[in-house]
């Protein structure tokens, strides 16, 4: 039997409508039935300041922390600002990578990312790859999903409409949970032994 696994969806967008968002929504209903996707919002974290953390590590800090170790994987949907990484989603990794316990590390994680342009965030995909190189977690090469004119994909109802890119997350989605899966047979055989 298939160990139920749990994805967490993270977004560099706080807008309510934002495509990226709607990407992550679609991406849940794609999910096979022995996998869910909980989408965290990354608004309550503060800005990383290493005076705050010395006063102690603020409990949105704390609760978005446990919310990825306790996840079997990652899946982050995000604009490109200024052709780079929007500065919530940034921070959020930032604390991360931060104190002794490395939430990220060994841990599966994708990333796709909706733009209106013909890019679909091709630019940030290559500078978050880098930060999470750095985080040491375990990132899904190919395929790469770059949602383009995301405007003509998405129904005013942020319903995800385009069956190729409902393939593309899909196809996602698959490596993600092989990585999870096998992730979660190494800890029990290392458990076993």
């Amino acid at each position: 039997m298939t160990k139920m696994l749990k994805i967490i969806g993270l977004t560099g967008s706080l807008r309510e409508k934002s495509y990226n968002l709607a990407a992550l929504h679609a991406a849940a209903e794609l999910l096979p039935a022995w996998a869910t996707l909980e989408i965290v919002d990354l608004s309550p974290i503060p800005f990383f300041n290493e005076d705050l953390e010395a006063e102690g590590v603020p409990q949105a800090v704390l609760d978005f922390k446990r919310k990825v170790v306790e996840a079997d994987a990652i899946l982050i949907s995000t604009p490109e600002y200024n052709y780079s990484i929007p500065p919530v989603l940034k921070n959020a990794l930032d604390w991360a990578s931060r104190g002794n316990d490395l939430p990220l590390s060994n841990k599966p994680l994708a990333i796709m990312s909706a733009s209106l342009d013909m890019l679909g965030g091709a630019r940030v995909q290559y500078h978050l790859r880098q930060v999470c190189f750095k985080l040491h977690s375990q990132t899904v090469r190919t395929p790469k999903v770059l949602i383009t004119n995301a405007a003509k994909k998405f129904d005013q109802d942020g319903k995800l409409v385009d069956n190729l890119t409902k393939r593309s997350i899909s196809k996602l989605l698959q490596v993600l949970l092989e990585k999870a899966q096998a992730n979660t047979q190494l800890s029990q055989s290392a458990t076993i032994c």
